[in-house]
């Protein structure tokens, strides 16, 4: 029978894959593009949100500035694509940035590189999930009266889809991501075909309201407002670099589909944000932080949409299925966009993890060839953000896009060494030519994302960056940490170059409370291993009991003699622990074998009625240096009820000899059992 536990995790995970099936989970470019890009393609319905949302602080007039700081994100984004062409190429281990940054500019600034990326893939998450919930909030007023729990729901399904494997969860957002692609572009198209060629007034339903500005800002605080617009516009570059992240994931020729998917990404992104917030200001969307204060002629109760639902509801004011198709798979884009996270974090974690700055757990995979341990490290703390920041996505995305830009920079600066290395040995004029092209490509990259960082950090760190900053550093701190412990780990481990000397002597000692069977089996087996001395050991908590022991023990003739230790305050570990400590103390070069029967038994209260006395004298040994712990399992009959012990007698039953016909003695059943 299947235990509860195994059950639940087979229908949330799916079978088991074997290793070698790993083959068969790589993905298409068809697949790969929803999978890597959806995060890049989804910043578009809120990346234009946050322009305006800026721009808003200095009144109506300066909504006429969006237009031009879309195209200023635009370039960035095609040199930012540009450059991971080239990174694709060059390094397709799927070591992305990390691996670029570490190889060309050492150690430490790969780092600085890892922790960036590991808080931004974090925020990737919470921004993506908080910003769905609110889109779907503008159609359905109960999701964002609960929109927190709603939202830590959503990560918790995108987990449990992403623990089922890379191909399944990629083939499940597929759909979404192109009916997202088809709605937002087919909205600009009949949105400007309305306006242009049909000639016809399209207008928000905002587009008649008073815009009242915050402050009057002229000179270098109003260009200070320009830059913060375009760093907040800037979030529509997140996730780019997944792509660079997960080379390994796409099918041969890797780097080839890895290059051509970054390509696709571009041009859809980039053609959605500049279709989006040319027709924003077409159609007069107002989108501000406080309607209350910033619109002065709203109506009671106002509430303000997202600036993609407003557009679809401009544009599709007479096919009210069109408005509903564009929420609703814009929510749903916006939710499933954390899957980049998802598919880009646990690689980065497990090459992280064998370069030993993470726990070794996050490089294993799990039963679905998944990086298990770092899709659930990342929900944790997903989760966390979500709820602190209340799944208020302008709130979250003041953190957000430091940590790419970091990345960002340092990997073009890398990839600038990279190639002038490679230039210093290439001799061949065609490969010179094409190596001086990718040079000069990174290295504008490195120049104009270097700009930015600075822009962002100067317009956002006091309004939340320092967060991303402060955990940027904490994390670098801690991977140091945990490589230095590795490092210390193995120095002590590494063997000697001269030859180890055997111990002189081993000394075995069998922990004995009743004379039964387990304490039979512990002993045969210690006169098994052939030491040198064997003694039984008891401690004396009640003398009632300890005399009944030892006439037992003299009955039963046996050939090991027991010591009985007092215990005036009835204890039981320390005075077994003395007793080892001094039979080590009288000979250094002799180790102690201590042997401690133990039941096994099949269910789990069952667990806290026996081996508590065991575990805690096992605990102790464990620390006490030339001193062996070996535990005598006894199989009570409740674990036989288990499926692996019935699987075990099976296989035992099958094998000649293994049919227990002949039981033989007492003894021999003790050992055998």
């Amino acid at each position: 029978m299947t235990s509860p536990t195994s059950l639940l995790k087979r229908l949330v995970l799916g079978r088991p894959f074997r290793s070698d099936r790993l083959q068969h989970t790589l993905l298409p470019k068809r697949i790969a593009l929803p999978v890597f890009a959806s995060d890049a393609l989804s910043s578009v319905a809120y990346a234009p949100d946050e322009i305006l949302l800026t721009l808003s602080v200095a009144g109506g007039a300066a909504l006429a500035f969006s237009p031009w700081i879309a195209l200023c994100v635009s370039v960035v984004m095609i040199t930012v694509v540009a450059s991971y062409r080239q990174n694709v190429h060059a390094y397709p281990s799927g070591g992305g940035d990390y691996e670029v940054t570490t190889v060309n500019l050492g150690s430490r600034f790969g780092l600085a590189v890892g922790s960036a990326l590991m808080v931004d893939y974090v925020l990737t998450v919470a921004v993506s999930t908080s910003s769905g919930i609110a889109n779907l909030g503008s159609a359905i007023p109960f999701v964002e009266q609960h929109r927190v729990i709603i939202a830590v729901i959503c990560v918790l399904l995108l987990t449990a889809a992403n623990l089922r494997g890379l191909k399944e969860s990629g083939t499940a957002f597929a759909i979404p991501t192109y009916a997202f692609m088809v709605a937002i572009i087919g909205m600009i198209l009949v949105g400007l075909f309305r306006i242009f060629v049909l000639g016809q007034s399209v207008k928000a339903d905002s587009a008649g309201l008073t815009l009242k500005p915050e402050h009057s800002l002229t000179g270098f605080a109003f260009f200070f407002l320009l830059l913060r617009g375009f760093s907040s516009g800037s979030a529509a570059l997140t996730g780019v670099e997944a792509i660079s992240n997960g080379v390994p994931a796409f099918r041969k020729p890797k780097s080839k589909n890895a290059a051509t998917t970054l390509l696709l990404l571009g041009v859809i992104a980039i053609t959605m944000l500049v279709g989006i917030v040319l027709l924003a200001r077409l159609t007069g969307v107002q989108y501000v932080d406080n309607p209350a204060t910033q619109l002065v002629d709203a109506p009671d109760g106002y509430v303000q949409k997202t600036v993609t639902a407003q557009l679809a509801s401009a544009v599709f004011a007479h096919f009210t299925p069109g408005f509903y198709f564009v929420a609703a798979v814009t929510a749903i884009i916006l939710l499933l966009a954390a899957n980049t996270a998802f598919n880009g974090f646990p690689v980065l974690g497990s090459i992280l993890a064998q370069d030993r700055y993470l726990p070794r757990q996050l490089h294993t995979r799990g039963d679905r060839l998944a990086y298990s341990n770092g899709i659930l490290f990342l929900a944790v703390f997903a989760c966390v953000l979500i709820l602190a920041f209340q799944a208020n996505p302008t709130r979250l995305i003041q953190l957000y896009i430091v940590g790419v830009f970091v990345s960002f920079t340092l990997s073009q600066t890398g990839m600038l060494r990279h190639w002038n290395r490679l230039l210093r040995t290439e001799r061949d004029p065609s490969a010179r030519h094409r190596m001086m092209r990718s040079r000069a490509i990174n290295g504008f990259g490195a120049c104009l994302t270097g700009v930015v960082l600075i822009i962002v950090l100067v317009t956002k760190f006091l309004a939340g960056a320092w967060i991303a900053i402060a955990a940027m550093a904490v994390i670098y701190a801690l991977m140091l940490g945990i490589r230095r412990h590795y490092d210390k780990v193995a120095a002590e481990l590494a063997p000697p170059d001269e030859r180890a000397v055997l111990p002189a002597r081993n000394h075995a000692v069998v922990l004995v409370s009743q004379l039964h069977l387990p304490t039979l089996r512990a002993v045969q087996y210690a006169r098994a291993t052939r030491p040198d001395t064997l003694t039984a050991v008891t401690v004396n908590v009640d003398d009632t009991d300890t005399r009944r022991l030892q006439a037992e023990w003299d009955e039963r003739d046996l050939p090991v003699p027991l010591t009985v230790i007092d215990s005036p305050f009835r204890e039981i570990t320390r005075p077994i622990i003395a007793y080892v400590q001094n039979m080590r103390r009288t000979s250094p070069r002799d180790v102690v074998t201590v042997f401690i029967p133990e039941y096994v038994v099949g269910k789990w209260w069952e667990h806290l009625l026996h081996n508590q006395s065991a575990l805690r004298i096992k605990a102790r040994l464990l620390f006490e240096p030339g001193v062996m712990v070996t535990s005598v399992p006894w199989q009570l009959a409740s674990s036989e009820n288990r499926d692996d012990a019935r699987r075990v007698r099976r296989g035992v039953a099958r094998r000649p000899g293994g049919d227990g016909d002949d039981p033989g003695s007492a003894d021999d059943l003790v050992l055998r059992r």
